[in-house]
């Protein structure tokens, strides 16, 4: 092994070996274990959620690879059907084309030529995290089997009434001129105006005020409504109001969704464009009037001075209009929030359009009891909250999106508007007995990615056909995702499973928390704080994090700001962590079902564990190859009290992460991981052998088992951590391996390290435990007293019982190296302690005579500096935090912050304090 770790060298070499050997995919004897990629788009770049999940998922799979099951990640993407077709429009726009003077057919083409070159961005940056999925296995959404299953689907839906088309209320992009879902709309707080407008009473005897956000809309309002225990506006329910500029007469209403505490308790209702609207509408059978065109500009539903406006120029006219006719009342800033598309920026429109639709309610059911019943169940727990919340209010599915890139719907229509559904044409006319004169037209719309996706778990195994993979792996293990689409897919896949394969689509339910910087704020380019896993794992300049940042943006003002907060947040750029440091940096913050605060600071940290960990199995080798490590049956093999404490204290960490990793939690099997190879096996096991392989009085069978306990502990961590750090244990474990008599070629179809019961020794975890409070108690002394790292000090002992006497005596040679003593007993019967630092384990006493071991006067002084410092500092904080305005005003987290500094300067005066005293008493 090279002296220092280089994660740079080993990941692109293994990786490559890996996945050309076909390690990944399925071949375990035992039960199946399955997981569904939930598959980024092919569009995208690999971004902080996108590794955290991965890494959760590839620590499942390779653990159950390892405990021998069948074990199949199934992986890949989705078409993302406006993301796509906005990458390849903007490639014809800078070639000075659209898609309209190319055609759908040459266009769709044209898709596939980039999918085809360009398409395959984020598996290769999947690959650079060390995922496992079988790649031999890669699916696409729009591939020819998944085309099948979704067109199969289709049809038996429609066929059995679950499908119909219909005119209703959806999110309108009026830039892509589509139909979009709830996830692609971000509502974000915007400054705008709240104007009153009067409506005058159409019989004369006075007006009605109303406020609203969106002057143009009035244009097409229906009613004004009132809450019906509104005494103010009682008598008025039932009459009329006349609707400035348009003339129209619209009926007062009353109705509960009126909050009449809200500006003047009335509301104008316009049910076309507004989704609440469209609700109390339909409940008061108010008429749909739908005034803009897809492209947001005032429809012929306005008078014909407003007609082919843009939205906003329509908003300024109206509200001049109103103005001069003496009908604005008052305009109000206000804060709202505004829905704009996540691809294109505009703000979106409710928008009535004819959609196709799925009848979700006659689905939601058996997906409700499936949860219910505990066929599948999620983790945490109360995530089923949040799906039986939204599945028992469910509102019916729009799955047509106004695109070209996409699963086509596959029905057609006469020219009296019959629709016809089927495979294809000829089919349909054949089914429907339809003369080939009968011109037919398909449906120019395509389907959401959301149905698609959907079919995901069965799908991909071959469905419509009763393949061998649909029978072995289906339904699979565990969905691991974010809770944020839940709604949108989880919920779908339930649905459409129960419904086309009568079983459930996974077991489990794994809810993971979305990733944030380190402050808990959502990561985002114009704050700066956004971090790219690759990123994290090569490393970048500032230079090019800024270029890469500020790249594409289209408005230069952005792109500034993108730049000044690039260079606040990470005026060094970022350092290499590489891979391993990366993923384990994830597995420790992975707590159930909480968001994950992401800072430098953890994965500094877990880069230092990678060099731990190299540096000792450079260790073990050096001190091992070439060596008798036990392999001789005949030879005979003992072990120290410090071999049979690591070997049980291995025992009690593989249950911990077995238990651990079987609950989904992360955080704590990475926690019990890192405190046994860090602080157990590395800072004490290694230093102890050490002792114990130089010690003149021991013997070679004693020496054997040090040496055989080094190795086999350390091939057991080395497996234990490999689906969390998968580069760094298989490099390591193919030098170590072989020292322990285990062949294999690669570490990742070695068996996971399992619990024997029989190398679990109680005695010895507690004798060394005592071994290690006296060691720790000089220690300590040492480092409060300030005396110099390399000399020796003496040790005596007090208050101990028979069992501490055995204790020192069989433990004498380990205390005596690790704590650098020059001699260390027990006082005898009467004795008394000289001038001495002490410390306390249990009832057991340790002196340190610190006579001739520090200048007793320089100590002094340094210490009652020391202590006039921490005095000003005191008074300092106490003052801040008797100030009633601080506490009041300041943010709470500010002032439990000085609280924390106070009790730790108080905490640090009392220990010098104690120091003080013992010198005085010298």
């Amino acid at each position: 092994m090279d002296k220092t770790f280089k994660p740079a060298e080993i990941e692109k070499r293994w990786y490559a070996h890996w996945e050309e050997s076909g390690y990944f995919a399925p071949g375990g004897s035992g039960d199946p274990y399955c997981i569904m990629i939930p598959p980024p788009n092919v569009t995208g770049s690999l971004h902080m959620g996108h590794g955290f999940q991965q890494t959760l998922m590839d620590a499942l799979i390779r653990y159950h690879r390892m405990l021998g099951n069948d074990t199949l990640w199934q992986v890949g993407t989705d078409h993302a059907g406006i993301a796509t077709q906005m990458v390849v429009e903007r490639q014809l726009e800078a070639e000075g084309r659209d898609r309209h003077e190319l055609g759908r057919e040459a266009f769709i083409e044209r898709v596939w030529q980039w999918k085809g070159e360009s398409g395959g961005n984020i598996t290769r940056q999947l690959r650079r995290l060390g995922t496992s999925p079988d790649w031999s296995r890669e699916r696409f959404t729009m591939d020819e089997g998944l085309s099948r299953a979704v067109q199969e689907v289709f049809i038996r839906l429609y066929r059995e009434g679950l499908i119909y088309r219909g005119q209703r209320l959806v999110n309108w992009d009026p830039s892509l001129h589509t139909a979009i879902s709830d996830l692609e709309v971000i509502a974000e707080e915007e400054q705008g105006h709240l104007w009153h407008f009067r409506y005058p009473l159409s019989d004369g005897s006075g007006h009605l005020t109303v406020a609203t956000t969106r002057p143009e809309t009035m244009l097409g309002d229906a009613a004004i409504a009132v809450h019906p225990e509104d005494e103010r506006y009682a008598q008025l329910v039932g009459k009329t109001v006349d609707l400035p500029l348009v003339g129209r007469q619209l009926p007062i209403v009353a109705d509960d969704y009126v909050d009449r505490d809200f500006g003047t308790g009335c509301v104008k209702i316009t049910p076309a464009h507004d989704f609440n609207d469209y609700a109390l509408g339909q409940r008061h059978g108010l008429p749909l009037i739908n005034i803009l065109n897809a492209d947001a500009t005032l429809s012929d539903a306005v008078p014909e001075f407003y007609r082919g406006l843009d939205r906003f120029t329509a908003r300024e006219r109206v509200v001049a209009d109103l103005e001069q006719l003496g009908l604005l009342e008052k305009v109000e800033d206000h804060t709202l929030k505004v829905p704009r598309g996540d691809r294109s920026g505009v703000v979106i429109e409710p928008w009535l359009t004819p959609q196709w639709y799925v009848d979700a309610k006659k689905l939601a059911a058996p997906a409700i009891e499936a949860v219910e019943s505990g066929a599948i169940a999620f983790v945490p727990k109360q995530w089923e909250n949040t799906y039986f919340s939204w599945m028992r209010d469910l509102q019916d599915w729009c799955i047509s999106r106004q695109l070209w890139w996409g699963h086509r719907i596959p029905a057609w229509y006469d020219p009296e508007g019959n629709v016809y559904v089927g495979e294809d044409e000829a089919s349909v006319r054949a089914e429907h007995g339809l003369s080939d004169n009968l011109p037919l037209h398909r449906d120019e719309d395509v389907l959401d990615t959301w149905f698609s996706s959907a079919l995901w778990t069965f799908s991909t195994l071959g469905w419509p056909e009763d393949t061998p993979e649909l029978a072995r792996y289906h339904p699979t293990s565990v969905l691991v995702t974010g809770f944020d689409i839940i709604f949108f897919w989880v919920a779908r896949m339930i649905m459409m499973t129960l419904h086309f394969r009568g079983e459930v689509p996974f077991h489990t339910v794994y809810v993971h928390g979305l990733v944030r910087d380190s402050e808990g704020q959502k990561m985002s380019k114009s704050k700066g704080n956004v971090l790219d896993p690759i990123d994290l794992i090569d490393g970048i300049d500032l230079e090019d994090l800024v270029a890469k940042r500020t790249a594409g943006m289209m408005q230069p003002r952005l792109a500034e700001k993108i730049e000044k907060a690039t260079r606040q947040h990470y005026p060094e750029g970022i350092s290499a962590y590489g891979t391993d440091a990366l993923r384990f940096t994830f597995y420790s913050l992975a707590s159930t079902g909480r968001d994950i605060k992401f800072d430098l600071g953890r994965i500094e940290g877990y880069r230092n564990f990678c060099n731990k960990l190299w540096n000792a199995a450079r260790y073990v080798l050096m001190n091992a190859e070439g060596e008798d490590c036990g392999q001789d049956p005949e030879a005979p093999v003992s072990y120290h009290l410090v071999d049979r404490w690591i070997r049980s204290r291995l025992q009690e960490t593989i249950g911990e992460v077995h238990r651990a990793l079987d609950n989904y939690r992360f955080d704590l099997a990475a926690q019990v991981l890192y405190d046994f190879v860090w602080n157990e096996y590395c800072d004490w096991y290694l230093e102890l052998s050490k002792v114990a392989l130089r010690d003149p009085t021991g013997d070679d069978a004693a020496r054997r088992g040090t040496r055989q306990t080094l190795v086999q502990v350390l091939e057991s961590v080395l497996r234990l951590l490999h689906p969390f750090m998968p580069f760094i244990t298989e490099e390591s474990w193919q030098s170590v391996a072989p020292l322990v008599g285990v062949r294999g070629a690669t570490i990742m179809r070695q068996p996971y390290p399992e619990v024997d019961p029989s190398s679990v020794d109680k005695a010895a975890s507690a004798e060394l435990e005592w071994l290690k409070i006296i060691v720790l108690g000089v220690r300590n002394i040492r480092g409060e007293m300030n005396v110099a790292p390399g000399k020796t000090v003496d040790a005596l002992l007090r208050n101990g019982t028979e069992n501490d006497k055995k204790r020192l005596l069989d433990n004498q040679t380990f205390l005596m190296q690790l704590a650098r003593l020059g001699s260390i007993r027990f006082l005898a019967d009467g004795e008394s302690a000289p001038a001495a630092a002490t410390a306390l384990a249990g009832d057991l006493e340790i002196f340190v005579p610190l006579a001739g071991l520090i200048d007793r006067e320089a100590e002094l002084g340094r210490l009652t500096r020391e202590l006039n410092r921490i005095e000003g500092e005191l008074k300092r904080l106490r003052g801040k935090l008797d100030n009633p305005g601080f506490v009041a005003k300041a943010p709470a987290e500010v002032v439990e912050r000085e609280r924390e500094k106070l009790a730790a300067q108080e905490q640090a005066q009392a220990r010098l304090e104690a120091q003080r005293q013992a010198l005085e008493d010298m």
